[in-house]
């Protein structure tokens, strides 16, 4: 599948933040405490994880020795450093929590497009480009969006803009047998994931290939998101390998997630 452009990633994320706003910006205050199905996370910790990461995202593109920080400061509290931002932005009146968001999602933006394309900048994991930056920050809005919208009750729409979280659901393949200490399987896997539109065909890797994974991409980004369990989805696999995959994959970077359990219904 041919990867999208520069231009179309940055708007991609920016619709995604604007999605996102649209479920949170008229709620109530007494709604920012509603539980979602992260443990111990409201509405107002998803919101208030995403300033965070978003302001690190800033840092990372503009202030090189300021996220370095940032990451000595992580690598003190490994554990507890993911939470502890969410639990600080959280404590916030949520007017100011909704506010700070919409501010560093702008102050993002333009970083992101002022960038030079072919630099890298540091992260939590390997050095990215601007443009695979934005493809993260659009993978963890849409996530944690959709735990927004499981504590609201909402169903949303599926769109195009699932081919980033699927992108980087198959490339990060191998980090989740690592992140585990398990071998990798030989070869690639060839992933065939049915776009929103129910016509085309996402297609990732050689057809040739001995094993794979097919299915609906909202699916497989459920999936490797870790917002649903393999058992409540229609992702069917082709080998033992891939199989295994579909119980392991994950698309965010860090330790090995719990997962969701098995609801019987999606």
């Amino acid at each position: 599948m041919p990867e999208p452009s520069v231009v179309a990633v940055f708007a991609d994320l920016r619709e995604e933040g604007r999605e996102l706003d649209s479920l949170v910006g008229g709620l109530a205050e007494p709604e920012w405490a509603r539980p979602t199905p992260a443990e111990g996370w409201g509405i107002a910790h998803q919101i208030a994880h995403l300033h965070w990461t978003d302001r690190a995202a800033l840092l990372a593109l503009t202030d090189a020795e300021g996220f370095a920080r940032e990451v000595e400061a992580a690598l003190k509290a490994p554990d507890t450093f993911v939470d502890e931002g969410a639990q600080e932005g959280a404590r916030l009146a949520p007017a100011e929590l909704l506010a700070r968001w919409r501010a560093g999602r702008e102050a993002l933006d333009r970083a992101l497009a002022e960038a030079s394309p072919d630099a890298r900048f540091p992260w939590y994991g390997p050095p990215m480009k601007a443009a695979s930056m934005a493809s993260a920050r659009l993978m963890e809005t849409w996530a944690h969006g959709q735990d927004v919208a499981d504590a609201l009750g909402v169903r949303r729409a599926p769109t195009d803009r699932l081919r980033h979280v699927a992108r980087i659901g198959v490339r990060a393949r191998d980090y989740a047998y690592a992140v585990r200490g398990m071998a990798l399987p030989d070869g690639e896997f060839r992933v065939e994931l049915t776009a929103p539109d129910g016509a085309r065909v996402w297609a990732y890797g050689p057809e040739e290939a001995g094993q794979r994974v097919t299915g609906p991409a909202l699916d497989f980004c459920l999936l490797v998101t870790q917002r649903a369990h393999r058992a409540d989805l229609a992702l069917t696999a082709e080998g033992p390998d891939a199989d295994r995959w579909l119980d392991i994959a994950q698309a965010f970077a860090g330790p090995a997630g719990p997962g969701r359990e098995p609801q019987g219904h999606r």
